[in-house]
């Protein structure tokens, strides 16, 4: 494991302190430091009490939290492994945890002592994180609030990317959108489904880690044999209970020609399902280890969520008082809350097919939008480098 075990704190500080220390030494100059999660952020006090007048005056701190599940809360004590002193970090302002007094808290120390700090949340705004999401943090996070900003999760756009996927027969993008069809051909062709270019593709991938109401799914798949749907289910996950489900299911619909089951994972099948279908099932939008609907928009899919929590607590609030939750939120969160984020699946077919010419530009605007890492995870980290570089 690369953490999990009882002394994280002793393996990770040492690591901290080394990598200082060698900076130092090695006569180097960063512009900015930039700290991962509680595991590194030990290095923003360090810095600032040790390491600043070495030679780093011109260093400045960056902070990424991935989440505020794990924060690293310690003995005072144990701050002293590092070279840091106790009494002067278990104070209110700085390490002391908010709720257990007695401790140090690391992530604490690191918003405190560093000069931004990027929370990584695709669809929770800034307010919604501080308020409900920050488990205790909330205190320091007002503190430091003009500091925080949200960075949405992105995907690999090098494999990833319809207008170059060398893995499709035709390639495509939200100003040219011809190769999507020829993409859906392709497919229909190769799983032997009936080539109706007229017909509603629907295309899910139930991958490792997969947490789908089966009752749900199987709503669906009913739903869509009623409505003349053709559905491609493609399974590589291990989960027993999904699998049989799954199983079950095959054997109640082996008849229907519209639906087909794809038991084994095939990476340029798994790329042309999402070029070839119109809509894309999802686990939800909530999940950061879900690339699933980032891609299906990039692919000019509408991401359709059926997990067990599709629809939970993810939608902006509405706040009178606080009129710029809009602003707090990431691109990526309204493109969500302005297409597809609330669709059911009856409502996507409905739509499909009672007003295309909406619903395609609906698809291509989606399209339009850089999702990957490149973009707007890639801008904001960038802007945060500029904003502390000049401080």
């Amino acid at each position: 494991m690369i953490y999990g075990y009882p002394d994280d704190f002793e393996r990770f500080s040492y690591f901290c302190r080394a990598s200082l220390d060698y900076i130092v030494k090695c006569g180097k100059q960063p512009d900015v430091l930039h700290l991962h999660n509680w595991e590194t952020a030990i290095v923003g006090p360090l810095f600032w009490d040790i390491f600043f007048n070495k030679g780093l005056g011109g260093t400045r701190i960056l902070l990424t939290c991935h989440d505020f599940n794990s924060q690293g809360i310690e003995q005072p004590n144990k701050l002293a492994l590092c070279g840091l002193d106790p009494s002067n970090l278990h104070q209110h302002d700085r390490l002391q945890d908010n709720t257990n007094t007695q401790f140090v808290n690391i992530l604490k120390g690191g918003v405190v002592y560093s000069n931004r700090v990027v929370i990584m949340s695709s669809i929770h705004p800034k307010y919604t994180i501080v308020r409900n999401l920050s488990h205790e943090l909330e205190p320091t996070l007002n503190v430091h609030r003009d500091k925080l900003v949200v960075a949405p999760y992105g995907f690999e756009k090098s494999t990833w990317d319809p207008s170059r996927d060398y893995f499709l027969p035709e390639n495509f993008n939200a100003e040219n959108m011809n190769g999507k069809a020829v993409c859906k051909v392709a497919l229909l062709q190769q799983l032997g489904l009936s080539e109706h270019s007229s017909s509603i593709l629907v295309g899910c991938n139930f991958s490792e880690g997969s947490d789908i109401d089966v009752k749900k799914m199987k709503d669906i798949v009913l739903n869509g044999k009623q409505n003349d749907v053709q559905i491609i289910l493609m399974n590589t996950s291990e989960k027993q209970v999904l699998n049989q489900a799954l199983e079950s299911l095959q054997e109640e619909l082996k008849d229907d020609d519209n639906i087909k089951f794809v038991g084994a994972y095939d990476e340029a099948l798994s790329h042309l399902l999402f070029a070839g279908s119109d809509i894309i099932l999802c686990r939800s939008f909530l999940d950061p280890s879900d690339e699933t609907p980032l891609k299906a928009l990039s692919y000019g899919a509408a991401p359709i969520a059926v997990g067990l929590d599709a629809h939970k607590n993810w939608v902006i609030p509405f706040d009178r008082n606080l009129m710029n939750h809009d602003q707090e939120a990431t691109k990526y969160s309204k493109i969500i809350n302005n297409t597809f984020g609330n669709m059911s699946f009856g409502l996507a077919i409905d739509e499909i097919r009672s007003n295309p010419s909406k619903w395609k530009r609906r698809i291509m605007e989606a399209m339009s939008h850089d999702l990957s890492w490149d973009g707007e995870c890639y801008e904001v980290h960038l802007a945060a480098y500029s904003a502390i570089k000049n401080m």
